[in-house]
């Protein structure tokens, strides 16, 4: 004799918000947002946040051949020293700031900016922190945050996780953009300082200072003259003031802002065919966290080369002749920089002398 089941109870129904996703929460999160994204606004913009897509009214005064460019990115695992500090606004200026160096090595000033933060649970207030640093990215840059996408993904990632990157529109005419075709055997390489990592390599850097260091993120390490916290979550660069008037006057044969592949990997994308780098070792100041990686690390210095920046976030190549007014423009901009190199014949490599 077998016994009896009885009648299943009545199943409570299911909502969006049991499965994981609060629409509430996004609610909210928008809400702190819109004044973040209302600061970042330029002439050009023509629709509020909440539109199903931004508008922008392309203003082509002095540019009669406009050339659009285009270009996306992320933080990469920078990300991980965000969710481990709780500090989420300068992820946000680090994404700014990287894609608009990317399509400044073209020449093209910024038009507008969006943004992409998936999660697996939406904190409104870590998502307004993420935006904020968007947000003063954009505002530093004149660039209009126009819209932007918040996904709520459970079970996608971890808790407190999430992931965020950036797309950005720029503009140049093509009598000022900048291709690598005038750059010539005999020119200079120009190098602008960066702020330490940037966004790149963190993988490596992570691993050397909390597995062969094991050091924690509020460690102070004499070596660096910081915590690790405050060297590891310094903000990337943007070179856009310090290059913008060099760029109008026409100096600037070519450009290449040196982010993952170090300077091995990314100066060669801004030289012609027929064309090579001869970079200096030591013609610049190497900062004391590169060193320490090197050393703490016993990375070989092939690897460091095409993992980090080495302290070098931008290359600038110049003709000999132009040098003096991009000191002057450079200086003007209160921008440090140190030649590093120079051009010349061979097939698009970098070899360090």
């Amino acid at each position: 004799m077998t016994g009896s089941k009885g009648k299943p109870g009545r199943k409570p129904p299911l909502s969006y918000r049991e499965a994981g996703v609060d629409i509430d929460r996004q609610d909210q999160a928008l809400q702190r947002i819109q004044q973040l994204v209302a600061s970042t606004k330029t002439p050009g913009v023509a629709s509020d946040l909440g539109t199903f897509g931004g508008l922008f009214r392309l203003g082509l005064a002095g540019c009669p051949e406009p050339v659009l460019v285009a270009s996306c990115d992320g933080v990469g695992t920078k990300l991980r020293l965000a969710f481990e500090t709780g500090v989420h606004d300068t992820v946000g200026r680090d994404l700014v700031n990287h894609c608009v160096n990317d399509i400044l090595v073209q020449g093209a000033t910024p038009l507008f900016f969006m943004d992409y933060l998936a999660t697996g649970r939406l904190d409104p207030l870590v998502a307004a922190a993420v935006v904020q640093g968007i947000a003063r990215g954009c505002r530093e840059t004149g660039c209009a945050l126009l819209g932007g996408e918040l996904a709520e993904m459970p079970g996608f990632y971890g808790e407190g996780e999430y992931d965020v990157a950036g797309f950005v529109l720029g503009l140049v005419d093509q009598s000022k953009l900048i291709d690598g075709s005038r750059v010539r055997p005999g020119d200079l390489l120009i190098g602008l300082p960066s702020a330490g990592l940037h966004t790149n390599g963190y993988s490596l850097a992570r691993k050397i200072v909390f597995e062969s260091a094991g050091l924690t993120l509020g460690d102070f390490v004499e070596e660096l003259g910081t915590t690790v916290s405050a060297a590891l979550l310094a903000e990337h660069r943007c070179y856009l003031g310090a290059l913008r008037a060099s760029i109008d006057l026409g100096i600037v044969h070519g450009l290449a802002h040196i982010t993952g592949g170090g300077i091995v990997d990314n100066l060669p994308r801004a030289l012609p065919q027929g064309t090579a780098a001869r970079v200096r070792r030591g013609s610049w100041p190497v900062p004391p966290l590169f060193d320490y990686l090197r050393r703490v690390g016993n990375v070989e210095a092939a690897e460091m080369d095409r993992t980090f920046n080495m302290g070098i976030g931008m290359i600038v190549v110049v003709a000999r002749e132009d040098l003096a007014e991009l000191a002057i423009q450079l200086r003007a901009a209160g921008e440090e920089f140190h030649h590093i190199g120079e051009v010349t014949e061979g097939e698009r490599k970098v070899v360090y002398g």
